[in-house]
């Protein structure tokens, strides 16, 4: 209990006057960023957002439909800072064809359905492929180096 808290029998309006009055200073002194706040909760919800997820863009295609009777798909996946598109057709044999385009530079590409894994390297434009993929659920991994970093794309599963 402050001396000031004895004599006025517990009442602290002083000190509140004072903490008041020393909060007006720091405002002044040293006040918030404007975009404190709102920049916070971007940061804290975009922590590790690319590890777990990735946006998905599903690109509609009304010409490929009257073209052509095979199954074509195209999707895209971003992180915000490297996209990944791939194009899935439907092969003579049945299975799957995987073209895929890559804007960054890329080592391996991973495709993983259940426990099963293949590895492909894009080329210089960033072009891959997977070739006789079945019918399953689809994972598709990268590593990308953007600036000096190196992040993990990781798309959904998507069916094939």
């Amino acid at each position: 209990m402050s001396e000031n808290d004895r004599v006025n029998g517990g009442d602290n309006h002083e000190d509140a006057e004072l903490f008041a009055q020393l909060r007006s200073l720091w405002r002044d002194v040293d006040p918030m960023p404007a975009a404190l706040v709102d920049r916070m909760i971007a940061a804290v919800a975009a922590e590790g957002l690319s590890d777990e997820y990735a946006l998905l863009t599903l690109v509609e295609d009304p010409l490929g439909a009257v073209r052509g009777d095979a199954d074509a798909l195209t999707l895209q996946f971003s992180d915000g800072t490297t996209s990944i598109l791939l194009h899935v057709t439907r092969s003579a044999t049945g299975a799957h064809r995987i073209d895929g385009w890559v804007d960054t530079v890329t080592g391996e590409i991973e495709l993983a359905q259940g426990d099963r894994t293949r590895t492909t390297s894009p080329n210089d434009t960033g072009r891959f492929v997977f070739d006789d993929v079945p019918d399953g659920l689809t994972r598709v991994r990268l590593t990308a180096t953007v600036g000096d970093a190196e992040r993990t794309l990781s798309t959904p599963q998507f069916e094939l």
